[in-house]
């Protein structure tokens, strides 16, 4: 991909997203001089025509071949977070610039992840059981049970969900490290930051954590980058939460820990594949609780993309770094299951 920062040049943009008139004028105006064609994501002819001849686009989920194909296509945004669809090597082959909407949802998505390590911490569903039984009375061995104050969270990753896992870890009060692939950045929500480009690997974050929260990109690098191996390190009463993507995890690998008490449970957004079959043996795995990748929105979910797109159209004119660009080390090419 060219480093090319000259100032540049929006001549003709065709956005499919489905916001709503207020929010497409708001785009039309960002824009603004460059002509603005607005066309139903299903209207594959419109679709097909504008990609003719325009220089940025904006969609509402990930690329295909139309887009890699069009002639005069310079930067798409996707309006979404996740980009691991869009990741592939034809996006850089042809020097195409590829933006998402990473951040747009992040506080509720860092919500979730403390929903999961919560259920788990508190055994919510045993108790759920009990109420419905009409049964008051403790569980067998609640008692011995410990709050998540004073226990040690360990993140991987650290983006814009990352960072909101971090700032919640502290407020209950908890040790929060980190496992991230770039160079270190301090952050006051963070007692120890692990880099791996510095040399860092999980293990320290495996020894100690007692929840893990995956909140990273699915990546050639970080294909189950948890497996046997590090569900063998992890403590026996710990906790593994994904919110990232599915394939993170070696889920047959998930499945065995599980079932011989190597972790204490496991929160689960994401799966691999998507929607998980019926017959998973996931399902039933003890202390698991899975959510059909999906979470509660922001309120003003939309703007934030929109808030994104404009500060990226100002960046793109400017020639600098664009906000939630992918780069090389995004690739993923070992399927496109999400």
């Amino acid at each position: 991909m060219s480093d090319d920062r000259r100032p540049r040049e929006i001549r003709q943009v065709l956005a499919t997203v489905l916001f709503e008139p207020d929010e497409i004028e708001q785009l039309r105006r960002a824009f603004a001089p460059a002509e603005f064609v607005h066309v139903h994501p299903g209207d594959a002819e419109g679709i097909t025509r504008a990609l003719e001849h325009v220089d940025v686009a904006v969609i509402p989920g990930d690329l295909d071949e139309r887009f890699l194909a069009a002639p005069q296509l310079a930067w798409v945004h996707c309006g979404h977070a996740g980009l691991t669809r869009s990741a592939v090597p034809e996006v850089f082959e042809r020097g195409l610039l590829v933006t998402g909407s990473a951040g747009r949802s992040a506080p509720a998505l860092a919500q979730h992840a403390f929903y999961f390590a919560l259920a788990l911490t508190f055994d919510a569903r045993r108790l759920f059981e009990q109420q419905s039984a009409h049964t008051w009375g403790s569980l067998d061995g609640y008692e011995q049970r410990f709050a998540l104050w004073g226990k040690t969270l360990g993140i991987v990753g650290f983006g814009h969900t990352a960072k909101e896992m971090a700032r919640l870890g502290k407020a209950f009060g908890m040790r929060v490290l980190v496992y991230r692939r770039g160079a270190v950045e301090s952050s006051p929500d963070v007692d120890l930051m692990l880099s791996a480009d510095e040399g860092a690997t999980l293990d320290q974050l495996l020894d100690e954590a007692d929840v893990i929260m995956l909140a990273a990109q699915l990546t050639d690098a970080t294909h189950h980058m948890f497996s046997g191996e590090q569900f063998t390190r992890m403590k026996e009463t710990a906790y593994l939460v994904n919110l990232g993507r599915g394939g993170l995890i070696d889920q047959d690998a998930l499945v065995e820990a599980l079932y011989a008490g190597q972790i204490a449970g496991a929160g689960l957004d994401v799966t691999d594949p998507e929607p998980l079959p019926a017959d998973s043996a996931l399902w039933d795995a003890p202390n698991v609780v899975i959510t059909p990748h999906t979470t509660p929105r922001l309120p003003d979910r939309t703007q934030r993309t929109i808030d994104i797109v404009v500060e990226n159209i100002r960046r793109y004119r400017a020639g600098e770094p664009m906000l939630n660009m992918l780069t090389e080390r995004d690739i993923y090419t070992r399927n496109q299951r999400v």
